[in-house]
């Protein structure tokens, strides 16, 4: 590793002579996080896969329908998380203007995209708290596909802190309860970074079938805080309370 990152180096002391100033001309796009400027600055002495690795969503080389679909899910927490309303889409008032041709009833989604459909499905399932029916998104493919990056630059995209975790190192069910509350149930304290947290698990397909049950059962936890049983309270504080935050996980085998 030392020595590819050698010849690296020199690779690019060679390449950044050859072009001149233009590397350091390049600016940031507006309104853009200053963290990124300082990524691609560290970035100048680590490995080509690591320096060059996407940042932003238009940097995406993945495919397009499915980092659409998983900004859609992220955006539908914004209401939980962010306190934002959702954008109600106004429809065109052309539509309006030419009533012979205009046949709503008439093969509604005949004329939609997948994407669009997608959208539709996904915003039409919303629960009780305002959070989206499915509590959590599932990436599948082979390795070297982009899932991590894609999740890593959704997430911060969306104005999220990224926290990751590998299900396939954290054997224990009780290890893995523990970092799964401690990233979605509290803030973030440490530095001056106060976004709210999105966890990325990764390598779900090795954690062990107990870790998947606790997974499940945060998933599925009830709010309990309304109720009027006396031991109602004590349940909800034993066992935590409702998922508010996104989690994606990732997986090479479905």
């Amino acid at each position: 590793r030392r020595r590819v990152q050698e010849a690296s180096q020199q690779l690019t002391e060679i390449i950044n002579s050859c072009l001149g100033s233009e590397p350091s001309t390049e600016s940031l796009e507006p309104g853009g996080d200053m963290d990124l400027a300082a990524e691609e600055e560290s970035a100048s002495h680590c490995l080509w896969v690591d320096k060059f690795a996407p940042r932003r969503y238009m940097e995406l080389l993945s495919d397009d329908y499915t980092n659409r679909c998983l900004l859609k899910w992220l955006k539908l927490w914004d209401t939980v998380v962010f306190g934002r309303d959702k954008t109600v889409k106004k429809g065109k008032p052309s539509s309006a203007a030419h009533p012979p041709f205009s046949h709503p009833k008439e093969h509604p989604n005949k004329w939609k995209t997948k994407v669009q459909l997608t959208e539709e499905i996904l915003e039409a399932e919303l629960d009780q708290h305002k959070r989206p029916k499915y509590k959590v998104a599932l990436l599948c493919g082979p390795p070297g596909l982009g899932k991590t990056t894609l999740a890593h630059v959704i997430a911060r995209h969306a104005g999220y802190n990224a926290v990751e975790m590998n299900a396939s190192d954290d054997r224990s069910p009780e290890v893995f309860k523990t970092r799964l509350e401690a990233a979605t149930q509290m803030k973030s304290v440490l530095g001056a970074n106060e976004k709210p947290n999105c966890l990325i698990i990764d390598e779900i397909d090795g954690a062990p079938s107990a870790s998947i049950n606790v997974l499940l059962n945060i998933i599925h936890r009830k709010d309990v805080a309304g109720e009027g049983a006396t031991g109602g309270g004590r349940r909800q504080r034993r066992e935590g309370g409702l998922l508010l935050r996104p989690i994606i996980c990732i997986c090479n085998d479905q």
